[in-house]
């Protein structure tokens, strides 16, 4: 049977695809509904805010995750049982090659919050350089002349590629 009543945010994919994100949607949500120390390890909650954390917590699971974790009654076992399932995607953010600019810009962004969102510090230099170091190596000298430059932003070095993508595709 499906779920009837409306999701605060997206269940937890079985493949953890959406982990990070689901992580802080459910601690916010926990926090605001004065839960939120459930979660952690030595909590003095009562039986009736475990239970409320729990019937919480399980209704944003996928129908998978929640038969594989129906036997598991406190939400700090299930959410610690979760962490270890999924904890290692924070460092398996694959590489993969991008046709147009804006799709590139779009993923180091959504990359850049991930980092964020596990404790790392992304500055402008790191994405400037991220992106130099992603050109493929027939655009050896492109990357150099872009290095030249000396871009301090990385909106700065996007927007330079955005307008150079445009001029290539008009000719």
């Amino acid at each position: 049977m499906s779920n009837l009543s409306k999701l605060e945010f997206v269940a937890l994919d079985i493949f953890g695809k959406n982990y990070l994100s689901w992580v802080l949607d459910a601690e916010i949500h926990l926090d605001a509904k004065g839960l939120g120390t459930i979660i952690t390890q030595g909590n003095a909650a009562s039986s009736q805010d475990k239970a409320k954390a729990m019937i919480f917590l399980r209704h944003h699971l996928d129908e998978g995750l929640k038969a594989e974790y129906l036997t598991v009654k406190d939400p700090l076992e299930l959410w610690s049982g979760l962490k270890e399932r999924y904890d290692h995607l924070k460092a398996t953010i694959l590489p993969r090659d991008f046709k147009i600019v804006c799709e590139y810009n779009s993923v180091v962004y959504k990359i850049t919050s991930q980092l964020k969102l596990c404790g790392e510090n992304i500055t402008d230099e790191d994405m400037l350089e991220k992106t130099l170091t992603t050109f493929h190596a027939s655009n050896l000298v492109l990357q150099q002349q872009y290095r030249e430059r000396g871009f301090k932003k990385y909106s700065d070095l996007i927007s330079c590629l955005l307008v150079a993508e445009q001029h290539n595709t008009l000719f």
